[in-house]
């Protein structure tokens, strides 16, 4: 044995969890939606939940983004924590999967070239190959996601390949042969570096991935290596735990429990089950065999599966367990707790579930803010101390929304690797902003309806009809923002900027219509005064609408993304046909009600 071999063994170790990483990261990425739907539309079936825990996990490689995923979605509500349980079996079972790729390690291919590519020092180099031609060869964003996970997958079968090389050099030293005679003598020691290989490496795929590189050097038996694979469960899902208890609700902390109770039960009914087993002699043909590669990847499945089984009809003690771990704390609900409680930092690792909640919470927002507007209008025409208020109550939570929300969008960005992501969060941080300025519009309606009302007096019946005009047009483009942004709707956002230059023209025109009025004696000085806030606080509305407009557009159109303003200058100055019919027949329509 030399420095080198061990440097080379580090190394292995190293491009192993990295290449696990990039893969993961890559089938995470480019399942994540289909994932989002899963899970939210998960039935209350035990079984359903566990195929489902079970299909998803074999899907994106790791049990632990799966559970914490999970305790997200219980933590903002939108499935129970009962439903969860199934899920947590059925991930435990997934997670296997990650072995029988690895088990290829162990293919003989002497006499038969076929299975020659099957081996990962053939599969490892073609993958690579692949995944560059994907990554390099085509724009596409599919490709890019495919060439990620490939290339990952031939990162990881190189590091193995590196680490089997330095195992065996290791192995002549007898090095490897003394450390797991020393476990095969010691299950509780074994049981506890199980634990803590896993817990530093923060997965049970990548522990067992290691022991079966270190199996290569046929030194490795089965009284050596079942109690490190039990213990590599326990450590993998107290990582886990610790994530799902950073800030989160008491059911979100619970799914971390039910994973430690399970995986706690498991291990303990495994050393349990091997040891009487072995007293009673039925595992002496195999208790100081060999095993490889495939054997530990199928001693691993047998141990899950036989586990998820037997442990099946004891799902709901778990659940009651961790009530009583996890205490409810007595806390005052807000109105918009349970909304702001699923900006939970869980979703990271899966930027497309995080961004799903801040879509949610956008268009609470978006309602909130258009109703604070009708209602600001409305007091306009008949002032009520209760609507007042209640718009004051909403803009509060507005507020808060957009700090929230604003928050989450910056830490959501250290972990978008995609440029479609970039563009729904550069999407995301300027509708939270709009949507902010639209209720502080309406505080501003509300302010100048309460001057009135304090002052015992209100517009002329002439005003109010000009401004009953303008309020519909305003509203017309509030509904054409509305379905702009929670539909995505293109042809919406196209329809706000005609209505918007429609809106610039009305209000001169009736400024140019009070002033004459002012003029004349039939208004005040304090009503003129308040006439002409009020519409500039409408002018403003309609500039939004077109900014969440235009936001729209961008996001759905790249080649105008980066040139907004020359975009809207084409529109204003008559250059585009459609624009400018639209324009007119809105003009005609609306200054054809004054």
């Amino acid at each position: 044995m030399s420095i080198f071999n061990l440097i080379t063994l580090l190394g292995g170790l190293a491009m192993f969890l990295y290449g696990m990483r990039i893969m993961g990261d890559g089938l995470k990425e480019s399942s994540s939606g289909p994932l989002k739907k899963a899970l939210e539309q998960l039935t209350n079936t035990p079984i359903k939940a566990f195929l489902l825990g079970l299909v998803i996990t074999a899907v994106i490689q790791s049990s632990t983004a799966t559970i914490v995923i999970t305790a997200g979605l219980v933590g903002a509500g939108i499935i129970s924590l009962h439903q969860s349980v199934g899920i947590i079996v059925g991930a435990n079972v997934g997670t296997t999967v990650t072995g029988q790729i690895i088990r290829l390690l162990d293919l003989d291919s002497s006499g038969t070239s076929f299975l020659q590519f099957f081996k990962p020092s053939t599969l490892a180099p073609i993958a690579l190959i692949i995944g560059i031609i994907l990554i390099m060869g085509w724009q596409s964003k599919g490709y890019g996601k495919a060439g990620q996970i490939i290339i990952g997958f031939g990162i990881l079968f190189s590091g193995l390949l590196n680490m089997t090389d330095a195992v065996t050099a290791l192995s002549e030293s007898g090095i490897i042969e003394q450390l797991f005679s020393i476990l095969g003598e010691n299950p509780i020691l074994a049981y506890f570096i199980g634990a803590g290989v896993a817990f530093v490496l923060q997965s049970s795929s990548a522990s067992i991935g290691i022991l079966q590189a270190f199996s290569m050097s046929g030194q490795l038996t089965f009284s050596a290596i079942y109690a490190v694979l039990v213990g590599i469960y326990l450590g993998d899902c107290i990582t886990t735990a610790i994530v799902c208890c950073i800030g989160t609700k008491p059911d979100a902390k619970r799914v971390g429990i039910i994973n430690i109770l399970f995986n706690l039960s498991k291990s303990l009914l495994i050393l349990i089950t091997i040891t009487i087993i072995h007293n009673i002699g039925l595992l002496d043909s195999i208790w100081n065999s060999v095993v490889y590669s495939g054997d530990i990847a199928d001693a691993n499945m047998i141990f899950n599966l036989a586990c998820a089984v037997l442990l099946f009809p004891t799902l709901n003690f778990y659940e009651k367990l961790s009530h009583k771990i996890i205490k409810d704390k007595p806390v005052t609900v807000g109105k918009y707790d349970e909304l702001l409680d699923a900006l939970n930092p869980v979703f990271f690792s899966t930027p497309a579930l995080a961004f799903g909640r801040c879509y949610d919470a956008l268009l609470v927002m978006y309602d909130m803010a258009r109703k604070n507007l009708d209602r600001s209008f409305k007091l306009i025409v008949q002032y009520n101390e209760k609507t007042t208020d209640q718009i004051l109550e909403d803009e509060k939570y507005i507020d808060i929304m957009t700090d929230c929300i604003s928050n989450y969008l910056i830490q959501i960005s250290a972990h978008i690797t995609v440029p479609e992501h970039s563009e729904i969060m550069n999407h995301y941080h300027s509708v939270v902003n709009e949507f902010e300025r639209l209720s502080d519009h309406a505080v501003n309606i509300t302010e100048i309806a309460t001057a009135l009302h304090k002052n015992q007096t209100s517009f002329s019946n002439e005003a109010i009809s000009e401004l009953n005009v303008l309020n519909k047009l305003i509203s017309t483009i509030l509904d054409y923002s509305d379905k702009a942004f929670k539909k995505r709707d293109v042809t919406a956002a196209r329809h706000i900027e005609p209505l918007e230059q429609v809106v610039d023209d009305m209000v001169n025109a009736l400024k140019n219509n009070h002033l004459e009025r002012l003029r004349t004696g039939k208004c005040s000085v304090l009503t003129g005064t308040e006439f002409l806030n009020l519409l500039s606080e409408m002018e403003r509305i309609s500039d939004i609408c077109s900014n969440i407009g235009v936001a729209t557009i961008a996001r759905a159109t790249p080649e105008i993304k980066h040139q907004v303003h020359d975009y809207v200058s084409t529109l204003h100055s008559g250059r585009d046909e459609k624009f400018n019919l639209e324009y007119q027949e809105a003009h005609n329509k609306y200054f054809g009600l004054l």
